[in-house]
């Protein structure tokens, strides 16, 4: 009869082996199910918080194009009204309708006068009429202060505005 009870010990030792692994198994299961359900959460988390800096950037970067957008447009239309301008003035001279005229004034002390110039009244001021081609350089010289003006508040106000935000 002992081989019947060192049969049945032995039984009963491996029902017990197998019961504690299978418990075991079971909690551990169960933890990884929680570990693997608390990391999916993580992830998802991070994925909103990631997707949410993504919209902000977006949204931002909108914004600013489209300030940018309306400063350029602004800029713009400012320089083709000074140019068209210009061009106007540019016409009505070439026309004879304006003349283009510079004060200035010149006085009997100057070096560049002999001592025969007509002293009568030399210093009061006056104006000078240019010539043709003097006046067109003019009106180009102007053009191109009115395009570096342009540039220069556009990029300033662009500049103004980035550092604004």
């Amino acid at each position: 009869m002992s081989l019947w009870r060192w049969i049945g010990l032995a039984v009963l030792v491996g029902c017990s082996v197998f019961s504690t692994w299978k418990v075991d198994a079971w909690r551990y299961g169960k933890q990884l199910a929680k570990l693997s359900a608390s990391h999916q959460a993580d992830l998802t988390a991070i994925s909103n918080a990631a997707a949410a800096q993504v919209r902000q950037a977006l949204e931002k970067q909108q914004v600013t194009q489209k300030a940018l957008a309306e400063l350029d447009a602004k800029s713009t239309k400012e320089k083709a009204s000074d140019l068209a301008e210009n061009e106007r003035l540019r016409a009505d001279v070439a026309a004879g309708d304006r003349r283009l005229r510079i004060a200035g004034r010149c006085s009997t002390s100057s070096s560049d006068l002999s001592d025969t110039t007509n002293t009568a009244r030399m210093d009061d001021g006056s104006t000078v009429e240019l010539a043709g081609a003097a006046g067109r350089t003019v009106f180009d010289i102007r053009a191109g202060i009115i395009k570096d003006r342009a540039a220069l508040k556009g990029l300033q106000e662009y500049l103004r505005d980035i550092s604004s935000k």
